[in-house]
């Protein structure tokens, strides 16, 4: 367990996490030999002169109070490191998610990585702080305790050793029983997150569908293989309760028993009775809270290993010796790539010189999009190589890489913050001159002046509180302020109004200018004034030339043209 934390966490954490640990097996050996001290406490009071018995009295109370300074030293100590590690761990779940390729974000991972950093994180983190504490002691005070036992009887201290192999194979056989029903569990808590998500996305379309009042059966569903999950963990885990306790009562029985025996034949003394009775009730407490502790242990440690698979996901390899593009042309070089158990492109070739604008049409499905995804390194090629400026997008720092592109997605995602705040994402350290510079090119500036609160008006979770329109051109005044070398665009107006489309032109113009670009686009005549056209259809490049080379030969492009640029006659 602390080997797999120590693996999610990194070797750096592992001297304060040994350190409380070694506080809090302390307290718990501490905590067992304190309790040998009765001995000589309640031979004073048996004795003829119990007054004897004050300074074992005072002894025991010492140790009592050094226990208590010891819990209270690895207590704190867990819940400060606890809360380091939480912070530590969210900090690298977080740039290792921001590492991984768009590729493994699938439909499944929204649930998945939902639960993770949420009450994921928190159980497994709650390790430290809130667990490792009582188990230890809950392990090892009970065997000091079975040490002492041995030390005032052997025969007794024997039958209460003869629990500690039960007692583990008892935790072995539940964790082993557990195991797959609680995987089970933590399988349908993820699809069920993913189906709470999936029907607050569908309200829209279950609302135009009249169907308000109806519930959502597949949300229905998952949730009740959620209840059957846990009822199923529930009892895997109930054997192993129940033989805990039966261990325990009988073992307390059989040194009663046997204590009882050896008094009456003068075997032990009444005082060293009486203390192996304290002592192994002292041990049944922990013993049995081993099952509830188990359990929850078993439940972080699942967490743990969901984690450590995340983290353990190899994100694009950065180079060891990154290389400097020699200018800001793009080159796609016999490129096969595979995606989703099928292939995308086998042996796709093309390229946009520098400074050149190159249009991307074909039908849905052709590998449009996925051609920019590949431009801007969000997946590896299988085969061939992406080159940018001569080199290897490979070879390139991906810091580097980036920042040589500017990208404008159909689907604009903006942060919960103001707009000023989700233009500057685009150059944080820009001057608000070039902030509004940007933004007049981008039209912006007319949706910022009617908004009551202008520059500092929050856009809301995912920009919410704007327009499609608006979101849009929040993302090109923000890739205006970027300013880089290579613009790449992915169906900007496609599902814009008029008004908002003719700005948005407007402004995508003012991005294009001197710089290399690819636009992919379903309406043609976005890309009519393109340098170079090429249709793409199965990923393959099936059509090259310009607007009206593509017209006079009649193929493929000009039948997309004719369907989108001609009126629908009437019937």
């Amino acid at each position: 367990m602390i080997r797999m934390l120590l693996r999610v966490l990194g070797h750096q954490h592992s001297r304060p996490i040994r350190r409380t640990l070694a506080l809090m097996v302390s307290a718990a050996v501490a905590e067992g030999l304190a309790y040998a001290l009765l001995v000589p406490v309640l031979r004073a009071l048996f004795g003829d002169t119990p007054a004897d018995a004050r300074p074992w009295l005072g002894a025991f109370g010492a140790a009592v109070a050094a226990c208590a300074a010891l819990r209270y030293a690895g207590d704190l100590a867990g819940f400060r490191v606890g809360t380091a590690l939480l912070r530590g761990v969210y900090h690298r779940l977080g740039d290792h998610l921001a590492r991984l390729p768009l590729g493994w974000y699938g439909p499944a991972r929204v649930g998945e990585v939902s639960v993770l950093a949420g009450q994921g994180v928190l159980r497994a983190m709650s390790v430290v702080a809130h667990l490792l504490g009582p188990y230890v002691s809950a392990a090892v005070t009970p065997l000091t305790i079975v040490a002492v036992v041995l030390a005032l009887h052997w025969q007794l201290g024997l039958v209460a050793l003869a629990a500690v192999p039960v007692v583990a194979a008892i935790q072995l056989l539940t964790g082993r029983a557990t195991a797959a029903e609680d995987a089970g569990r933590a399988a349908r808590d993820r699809e069920a997150t993913g189906r709470v998500v999936e029907y607050v996305q569908a309200q829209p379309v279950l609302r135009a569908g009249g169907r308000t009042t109806e519930r959502f059966r597949l949300l229905d569903e998952s949730l009740r293989q959620v209840g059957r999950a846990s009822r199923r963990s529930t009892l895997s885990a109930l054997p192993g309760a129940l033989g805990l306790t039966l261990t325990v009562q009988t073992v307390f029985s059989a040194l009663l028993a046997l204590g009882a025996y050896r008094a009456l034949d003068g075997g032990i003394g009444a005082a060293e009775l009486l203390t192996v009775l304290v002592l192994t009730a002292r041990c049944a407490d922990p013993l049995l809270s081993l099952a509830d502790l188990g359990g929850a242990l078993r439940g972080a440690r699942g967490e743990l290993a969901r984690l450590d698979e995340v983290l353990r996901t190899e994100p694009l390899p950065e180079p060891a010796e990154p290389v400097r593009p020699a200018g800001h042309g793009i080159e796609v070089a016999s490129v096969t790539f595979r995606h989703g158990g099928h292939t995308v492109f086998d042996g796709l070739t093309l390229s946009v010189p520098e400074g050149r604008r190159l249009g991307v049409v074909g039908p849905s499905g052709a590998g449009k999009s996925t051609l920019l995804h590949l431009l801007a390194r969000f997946h590896d090629v299988d085969a061939g190589a992406v080159r940018v400026g001569g080199a290897d997008v490979r070879a390139l720092a991906t810091a580097d890489l980036m920042a040589r592109f500017a990208i404008v997605f159909q689907d604009v995602y903006l942060f919960d913050g103001t707009i000023e705040d989700n233009v500057r994402l685009g150059r944080p350290g820009a001057t608000a001159a070039e902030v509004r510079e940007a933004a007049a090119a981008a039209r912006l500036d007319e949706v910022v002046e009617r908004l009551p609160d202008g520059w500092a008006t929050p856009v809301g979770e995912g920009g919410a509180r704007l327009s499609g329109g608006e979101r849009q051109r929040v993302s090109i005044a923000r890739a205006l302020l970027k300013d880089a070398p290579i613009v790449l665009l992915d169906e900007v107006t496609s599902a814009l109004d008029p008004v908002n489309e003719a700005a948005v032109h407007a402004g995508v113009e003012r991005l294009m200018r001197g710089r290399t670009v690819v636009m992919v686009a379903h309406r043609l005549r976005t890309v009519q004034h393109a340098d170079r056209i090429v249709f793409l259809d199965a990923g393959r490049v099936v059509e090259e030339g310009t607007h009206d080379e593509l017209l006079r030969r009649g193929g493929r492009y000009a039948h997309f043209w004719h369907l989108t640029a001609e009126p629908m006659p009437r019937g």
